[in-house]
């Protein structure tokens, strides 16, 4: 499991306000924005990893660490996977896996 607590942000608004205005992101928690091919942390407070998905959901890139004031992106990408910096590592999320995401019985 990469996600325990995971928030879609699949329509407009939520995606343009992802992660502004927290303070972190706790081990488990995440936020997975689609579509999205790129990000940036302008105005954010603290590092995240972040997880570049294609359309089925195999990793295409892991951007570890990245800091407030930053863009990143990636060339055929549908999804980002935001975790806590050093999430990724930790769960061994390497380029080439394959995530699904599991809708939990209490979310439902």
């Amino acid at each position: 499991m990469v996600c325990e607590r995971c928030r879609v942000a699949d329509r407009a608004l939520p995606r343009m306000r992802g992660l502004l205005g927290r303070r972190g992101l706790a081990s488990g928690e995440g936020l997975l924005l689609k579509p999205s091919p790129s990000i940036m942390t302008f105005f954010m407070r603290f590092p995240i990893d972040a997880v570049f998905l294609d359309e089925k959901g195999t990793v295409l890139k892991v951007r570890a660490n990245l800091g407030p004031w930053r863009i990143a992106g990636c060339r055929g990408a549908h999804a980002t996977l935001e975790l806590p910096a050093g999430e990724a590592s930790r769960r061994g999320i390497r380029e080439g896996d394959r995530l699904e995401a599991v809708e939990s019985m209490a979310t439902r």
